[in-house]
């Protein structure tokens, strides 16, 4: 009988050409590119062809003109549900049934999708949805997500959202990707994979991390006092979001 091992820890899943995060050094390459060289000069929807495809263009076509199904209030839960909706309005068929091709077309549809049932959910019920129109004069995947969301986006917030998507957009063997592989694994199809990815990322310990370290920068700015701050977190045995990484031991490169 094997040893247990926590978190999977030195267990070889599965092996990639994709991401290379360098351990000791602090850094992240994606197909052999340092997402330094990256970052400002490439836009997400071509970093997402590098990633995919391994080459830059096509890259990730425009989201279809496509209301979001779903308002529950809740933008996982929309874009959760959303997702696993488009299989049998697209007639998205089991990734065991179809060809490599035909899986990367079905992913990109429902990735840019994706983004697309965000900012939907985001703008919130109240207001009505930006007219194709606008969203059509965009130059890129980010801005058509940025006015999708926000009408008139800031070219500082297209430039910024571009910049995290881009270095946050692949990291090996993390929780939600290991959620998606999973259920590929299985042969169902595309839009399911997604479905659960979300799913997994809504986690504290996962995606939902970043909205823990800011409630807890909020607290510390309101009482004036990090010391007695991280001192009551910890005697309750709570954790210090924003802390610590599994993968680097020096810096993180994102």
């Amino acid at each position: 009988m094997s040893d247990f091992v926590p978190g999977l820890e030195g267990v070889v899943a599965f092996e990639t050409e994709i991401a290379e995060p360098d351990k000791e050094g602090g850094s992240l390459r994606y197909r052999g590119v340092d997402i330094e060289d990256l970052v400002g000069h490439v836009s997400f929807g071509n970093v997402w062809g590098l990633l995919v495809d391994g080459a830059f263009n096509p890259g990730l076509p425009p989201a279809e003109p496509f209301p979001i199904p779903v308002h529950s209030g809740d933008i996982r839960v929309d874009v959760q549900s959303a997702l696993a909706m488009l299989a049998p309005v697209w007639g998205l068929k089991p990734l065991l049934d179809i060809d490599e091709a035909t899986a990367r077309d079905d992913l990109a549809r429902a990735a840019v999708m994706a983004l697309s049932y965000v900012a939907q959910s985001a703008r919130g019920q109240g207001l009505p949805m930006v007219p194709q129109s606008e969203i059509d004069k965009a130059h890129s995947v980010v801005e058509r997500f940025m006015i999708r969301w926000r009408g008139e986006p800031d070219p500082k917030h297209v430039k910024a959202v571009d910049a995290y998507w881009t270095s946050a957009a692949e990291h090996g063997m993390n929780a939600s990707t290991f959620t998606a592989r999973v259920i590929a694994s299985t042969g169902a199809d595309v839009a399911a994979a997604l479905s659960g990815a979300v799913g997994a990322m809504s986690g504290p310990l996962h995606g939902g991390a970043p909205s823990r370290v800011l409630g807890m920068i909020e607290e510390i700015e309101r009482t004036g006092d990090a010391t007695a701050y991280v001192k009551q977190a910890l005697d309750r045995g709570e954790r210090l979001m924003g802390f610590g990484h599994r993968v680097y031991r020096a810096e993180d490169p994102r």
